[in-house]
């Protein structure tokens, strides 16, 4: 559903009662599809969700010269890479500003075609995400980057060769890149510190059905041995746990039940046993899990984010809504996005008691804790939400806001509503089919 307007009129204080479906990971089906890039014959993604980021790559493609069309099956998309080309460069900066996938495209361009182009990037402003680790990654590879008014220039004059990389911090994005540039290189390339994130293991899935040679260690090593040619792949997308996540912290928050079809244990493990530490409960089927509140008080907890295994950062925001109604002092140590706490500020606004600390208050030390940001909080609770005006300050913290205002009393007005379609297929409809009371300003009726 595409609507013009970007306000959302919320009317809080209903539980969210019914079922949702998740669809494939925003994390992992946009990068499935660059993916696609690589191959010399036709792909399947299947279970793919209607969101903008794969708006956004669908276009990217097809100014490349991919096919992409519907498959079969709802959800299903054909990509046929079959006459890669370049891309006019205004196109691919009108297509590309809002999100940071195109970095992702470098890899598979400098094979195909020998060149790149990257415009600015866009993307959530919740600390740095900077883009120079990948290209000091491609320049190893054997990649020459010129830097210009519009953008980043890159020439692979020769195939592009193997290398040993060590992150300094296991980024899901640096490793998208190794992972997405080594597999036609010539060589062993060893990645040390890798991200290990489900999404990165189905990638890894998507790529080894191409015909590409890829293993794991225990030690966040991944070996990537360079094969000559890749074919096409068929794959079904693991399903969204961070979506579902959400949808799991809403029940909980508004005292209601949703049952998340498509949802699935082993993604969401950590997050279950915090969700029970908290009160929540759920109920695990073979289709999905249903979350409720089961009545009575919630309970404070320390909370630490940390990469996969641990407590994923776009698991916490939500979850941060749902404390402000727990007994007793919560503790929130974020590691992972340095300014992912800001968010807080409007739920004060709304009547939480949340105090942002820049010491680490966690288990141990991070990165941040010497380096003036407010990356700590202290959730005091509970406490009775009213309707504000709230204006969303990225993705998860937009959802997060619109959670907080189904548990507030009286109407919200939340702003910027666009920016959840980047990640939550079809959430109004969602909201309607749970039962909140939502509308768009003039309409006069719920969405």
């Amino acid at each position: 559903m595409t609507r013009s307007n970007d306000v959302l009129l919320v009317h809080g204080g209903t539980p969210l009662e019914g079922e949702i479906r998740v669809r494939g990971a925003k994390n992992l089906v946009p990068k499935a599809m660059v993916a696609a890039l690589l191959g010399s014959a036709p792909s399947r993604l299947r279970n793919v969700p209607d969101i903008r980021d794969v708006r956004v790559v669908r276009g990217l493609l097809q100014l490349h010269g991919v096919t992409v069309r519907p498959g079969d099956e709802p959800g299903e998309l054909v990509l046929d890479p079959t006459h890669v080309e370049s891309a006019n460069v205004a196109d691919i900066d009108a297509h590309a500003g809002s999100s940071r996938i195109p970095i992702l495209f470098c890899g598979p361009l400098l094979h195909r075609l020998g060149h790149a182009f990257i415009p600015g990037l866009g993307g959530c402003d919740i600390g740095g995400r900077p883009i120079d680790f990948h290209f000091d990654v491609l320049r190893q590879f054997g990649a020459t980057i010129e830097k210009r008014a519009d953008g980043q220039y890159l020439e692979a004059p020769h195939r592009l060769r193997g290398t040993k990389i060590r992150l300094p911090y296991p980024s899901v994005g640096s490793t998208e890149q190794v992972l997405l540039t080594a597999v036609l290189a010539e060589g062993v390339t060893e990645l040390s510190n890798a991200a290990v994130e489900p999404e990165i293991e189905d990638l890894i899935c998507v790529l080894q059905k191409m015909g590409a040679i890829i293993s794991m260690d225990t030690d966040r090593t991944i070996r990537i041995t360079g094969v000559d040619q890749l074919g096409g792949y068929n794959h079904r997308a693991l399903p969204d746990r961070l979506e579902a996540a959400s949808w799991a912290s809403a029940a909980l928050a508004t005292e209601g039940s949703i049952y998340v079809r498509g949802a699935r244990q082993r993604e969401m493990m950590t997050f279950l046993n915090t969700y029970r530490k908290v009160g929540g409960a759920f109920d695990i089927g073979d289709e999905g899990i249903r979350f409720w509140h089961p009545g009575g008080k919630l309970n404070a907890i320390a909370l630490e984010t940390d990469v996969h295994p641990g407590f994923q950062t776009d698991w916490q925001q939500p979850l941060v809504v749902a404390l402000t109604q727990a007994s007793g002092l919560s503790i929130v140590h974020e590691t992972v996005y340095e300014s992912r706490l800001g968010f807080t500020s409007a739920l004060n606004q709304m009547g939480a008691h949340i105090q942002l600390y820049r010491e680490c208050l966690g288990g141990s030390a991070c990165r941040f804790g010497q380096r003036n940001f407010l990356h700590s909080a202290v959730v005091s609770g509970p406490t009775k939400l009213q309707g504000s005006d709230l204006v969303i300050p990225d993705l998860r913290g937009g959802f997060s806001y619109l959670i907080a205002a189904l548990a507030a009393q009286g109407t919200s007005r939340v702003h910027g509503i666009d920016l959840i379609n980047r990640g939550y297929e079809n959430f109004m409809e969602k909201l309607v089919e749970l039962g909140a009371k939502v509308e768009l300003p003039g309409d006069g009726n719920a969405v």
